[in-house]
């Protein structure tokens, strides 16, 4: 599931989106949705398919798409969002783009209908529901404390990304909300809290031609 939140948090990453929600559903699927760019859906140069189809069905599908880019790789290169989709039993693609809400669906990697127009959209972004295939796994029930914490963790590391994650498993539904004005420099403040501090965080964030560094440093009399 990693690799569809990484999609999202690619995005936040790039200035393009600020929330993600990841869904825990009653049965056991996985909903990710993220307020980026969305994926485009429109026909791809090389496969003479839509993008959308390309970016789910192909290994090493990531690169530019559009004038303004669009990073898909998902933390593995492209190889991401399109593994998840091969070892779903069943998964669900909604991008908002464009004016435009569509909709596409898979099974085990193989689409299973065509890109489908749902209707007109104010909003931008990318819906991903996948559960997955029982076939392969034998282990399918995910722990949600698992997911609060990686999640958690990614929201440290993204400053100023609200990430919403909810177990609708649960009666009542459990829910959680992570946001981080500070990033890393807040998980340092926390790593440390219980500890003398001998003077406060030092933090830097540098963008250096296609890379962003940030450092936070605290020092402790431990």
């Amino acid at each position: 599931m990693w690799e569809v939140v990484d999609n999202g948090i690619d995005e936040a990453m790039a200035g393009h989106a600020n929330y993600i929600e990841l869904k825990v559903l009653k049965d056991n699927s996985i909903s990710v949705f993220d307020n980026g760019r969305g994926i485009p859906f429109d026909t791809h140069k090389v496969t003479k398919k839509s993008a959308l189809e390309t970016v789910m069905t192909t290994l090493h599908a990531g690169g530019k798409f559009g004038g303004d880019g669009y990073k898909v790789s998902g933390g593995l290169h492209g190889v991401g969002v399109s593994a998840v989709n091969a070892l779903s039993e069943k998964m669900v693609t909604q991008v908002f783009r464009d004016g435009k809400q569509v909709k596409m669906e898979f099974s085990k990697g193989i689409p299973k209908s065509k890109l489908t127009i749902v209707g007109d959209t104010e909003i931008n972004g990318t819906l991903q529901t996948f559960l997955p295939d029982k076939s392969i796994f034998s282990e399918t029930e995910f722990s949600f404390k698992t997911i609060i914490d990686h999640l958690r963790q990614q929201a440290y590391l993204t400053k100023s990304l609200n990430i919403k994650c909810i177990d609708e498993r649960k009666d009542p539904v459990t829910e959680f909300n992570f946001y981080f004005e500070g990033g890393i420099g807040s998980f340092v403040r926390s790593l440390t809290s219980t500890r003398p501090i001998i003077s406060q965080p030092f933090y830097v964030e540098k963008n250096i031609d296609d890379y962003k560094v940030e450092v936070a440093i605290n020092y402790v009399d431990d």
